[in-house]
């Protein structure tokens, strides 16, 4: 039995990049509820539901970069993502990016205990996340850090609730965007080591393209999430909702 031979020519590294980078078209900064957020159209409400369910992809993150450390052989590799871990869990006598998530949650009114015990998650949230951490549990650590390059596009809308946010909500206390604060040099930072990883590791026309998919199913996750809100939050329109309550 032959097998068939993709005999496509690679793309230039510049252009593998420039594709990866497109996909930025459709990165949920354009998504309709962002968009609100952005223009200052969103409910308190729809703030706080927007906090609560985007804190557990907050305390799922370093789960994933603990599961890319897993999977990594490469000492020099593991050093340089194990700084992920640190910057959302904190260093002795340092603020991570959880702790400054949860007071971004209190800013804005949010119970800190409810949030941190997921007790308001939408399922819609839960199972977008979780298949996020379960990808990055199977694939290889180069495939996992190819997804995490939704943050080549991360910087743009941390700004933009930088800028925006102190006008259009004035209840949230400024305290609360410290989170906004430090992603904007952190994600920088860490889309270098990502984007070299995958420029160098994805070299045929055919891995080239899984890493577009890969980074596709990311924007996929993001996009997810945000259509479950919008569900719950903007169409009021929470899961079950057209269901009788079950007898207990």
């Amino acid at each position: 039995m032959s097998v068939a031979i993709d005999e496509r020519e690679a793309w230039p590294r510049d252009e593998f990049e420039a594709r990866l980078r497109a996909l930025g078209a459709r990165y949920h900064i354009h998504h309709p509820y962002h968009r609100m957020m952005h223009e200052g159209r969103c409910t308190p409400a729809q703030i706080r539901g927007w906090v609560l369910n985007r804190y557990y992809y907050q305390v799922c993150i370093p789960i994933k970069d603990a599961n890319v450390l897993a999977n990594c052989p490469d000492p020099a590799a593991r050093q340089l993502w194990v700084q992920r871990l640190i910057d959302h869990d904190g260093a002795p006598g340092e603020t991570g990016g959880i702790e400054a998530w949860l007071m971004l949650a209190e800013a804005t009114g949010l119970d800190r205990d409810r949030v941190a015990n997921l007790t308001d998650l939408l399922p819609g949230v839960r199972f977008a996340v979780d298949a996020y951490v379960n990808f990055a549990r199977r694939a290889t650590w180069q495939e996992a850090a190819c997804s995490s390059l939704t943050e080549l596009f991360a910087p743009e809308i941390h700004q933009q609730r930088l800028t925006g946010w102190p006008d259009h909500y004035p209840w949230i206390d400024d305290a609360g965007l410290s989170y906004f604060r430090k992603r904007l040099s952190e994600a920088r930072r860490d889309v270098e080591h990502g984007l070299t990883v995958t420029l160098d590791y994805f070299t045929t026309r055919a891995e080239q393209e899984h890493a577009l998919n890969i980074l596709q199913f990311k924007l996929d996750v993001l996009w997810s999430m945000l259509d479950a809100m919008w569900m719950a939050y903007v169409e009021e329109r929470p899961p079950y909702h057209s269901c009788p309550e079950p007898s207990r």
